[in-house]
């Protein structure tokens, strides 16, 4: 069955789909439908990275240090919330890497509250957002990690403090390390497609005041799942850098 297309999918598909094409081409990939090649999913996040563009945009010129505004008070407050998340959970030196913890957070918190827009629906509500955003934590943590500690070092965390039972620690924590990404694809797709589906659902049986409960509780979880996302990604992040005299 064909895909529903949203308004904004339908709109990319008709005027650019050629575009589209192009750009599956350079990663030598093929549209299933070549007169249709924009997904919802790819064309909600593109409108996403669009939003968050403008808001700093709109923020930046207006930053002030004598007289801040509700939308800087707003930021800072999350900036200051994960620098004390990640100095609690990485350690001293999490200040580092607050920059990524941001980034994360910020883009899986507006693409989770997209859906509650009509018309629109939230992208991390399909696997493939939330499996590219598990990649990226991946790729990051073992990236910092490798940086932090030196390439040897690092692979000695995966043998564990007991030399001895290294041959069967080394494997075990190789799995878990690889099963990390799994573990945040389907935390975060789980419960943004089932939150998706229960707010249509309501919205659709009732127009009076239940749809408004629903999207109430759409907006705490799309926070919630942003949190969760950041943190595990500061959790492996911590994990990764820590020294091993620590």
């Amino acid at each position: 069955m064909a895909e529903h297309e949203i308004a904004l999918t339908r709109f990319f598909n008709d005027h650019l789909s050629g575009l589209g094409n192009a750009i599956l081409g350079l990663v030598g990939l093929h549209a299933h439908n070549p007169a249709r090649p924009w997904t919802n999913w790819i064309t909600t996040q593109i409108l996403v990275a669009l939003v968050i563009v403008a808001v700093f945009a709109i923020l930046r010129p207006r930053l002030s240090m004598n007289q801040p505004g509700k939308m800087q008070h707003i930021f800072e407050a999350i900036y200051n919330f994960l620098y004390s998340e990640s100095k609690s959970n990485v350690g001293h030196h999490g200040h580092h890497y607050v920059a990524f913890f941001g980034s994360i957070f910020i883009f899986v918190l507006f693409s989770n509250l997209l859906g509650i827009i009509p018309g629109l629906e939230s992208p991390t509500m399909f696997p493939y957002v939330p499996c590219g955003l598990a990649i990226a934590s991946f790729l990051y943590y073992n990236f910092v990690g490798v940086k932090e500690n030196g390439l040897g070092k690092y692979l000695a965390h995966f043998a564990g403090p007991i030399p001895a039972l290294a041959p069967l620690m080394f494997p075990i924590e190789i799995i878990s390390n690889l099963a990390r990404p799994l573990s945040l694809t389907i935390r975060l797709y789980a419960n943004m497609y089932a939150g998706e589906m229960v707010t249509v659902l309501f919205i659709s049986l009732t127009y009076f005041l239940m749809p408004a409960v629903f999207m109430g509780l759409h907006v705490f979880v799309s926070f919630l799942q942003a949190y969760i996302f950041a943190l595990m990604t500061m959790l492996y992040v911590g994990g990764a850098v820590a020294h091993e005299e620590h």
